[in-house]
């Protein structure tokens, strides 16, 4: 008897508590679905911020800003939305609970929050102290047999620059300044006095005879 009265008891308070809770199931249950879309951008610049996260803590659903800060999640009415981005503060969102349209558009100003992080040294030993002993204890090598006094040794450095080719830079500016040195001499500004005045050429007086023996400078009939 004791056994089929705690039996009928625990089912009366079983029934009680699910007739408790079913107003407030069926409440969240007929929450609206709502479009939340918006841009995430920065307070100053008002430049969108790619990807921002936006996210619903207590449904653990959320999205991200595309690359112009756009986001579009559904949202049910009265979520809290957490927008936050590496380097701003966080920022909360509300849906108002009685929000009656099916889309609530916003855009969404982050402050910066910079913050300073402390300086970090990265050593090679466990111990700052086993990194001082064994830089003390290292030995160099000698200026006369280390690498650099055998890369500028005078024999090599001149077998290097009877050897070595013309690159493409050494190319381009022989024949940028070649190209000058003729531009020059056709203004008559060349460094050299023989093509600058053709009466000190002896090739332009060569030019000059063989035009008087051909009898270019002779006065034509048909000339007045």
């Amino acid at each position: 008897m004791r056994l089929r009265g705690f039996s009928f008891f625990f089912a009366v308070a079983l029934l009680g508590v699910l007739l408790l809770a079913a107003p407030s199931a069926h409440a969240q249950g007929n929450r609206r679905i709502i479009q939340f879309t918006g841009i995430v951008a920065s307070g100053d610049s008002l430049l969108g911020i790619p990807g921002a996260t936006i996210y619903v803590p207590k449904a653990g659903r959320g999205t991200a800003s595309n690359a112009y800060g756009y986001f579009s999640m559904a949202v049910l009415a009265g979520d809290s939305v957490v927008i936050r981005s590496l380097g701003y503060a966080n920022q909360t969102i509300v849906i108002p609970a009685d929000f009656q349209r099916q889309s609530y558009s916003v855009i969404i100003q982050l402050r910066e929050d910079a913050t300073m992080l402390g300086e970090v040294r990265v050593f090679p030993y466990t111990t700052e102290r086993d990194f001082k002993k064994a830089f003390l204890a290292l030995r160099l090598p000698t200026e006369r047999g280390s690498a650099a006094a055998a890369n500028l040794n005078e024999q090599l450095m001149r077998r290097i620059f009877n050897t070595q080719p013309m690159g493409a830079v050494a190319n381009f500016r022989q024949t940028m300044d070649r190209q000058q040195y003729n531009h020059d001499a056709r203004q008559g500004m060349a460094p050299n006095q023989y093509s600058n005045n053709p009466l000190l050429n002896p090739f332009s007086w060569l030019q000059l005879i063989q035009q008087v023996k051909k009898g270019e400078f002779k006065k034509k009939d048909t000339d007045d």
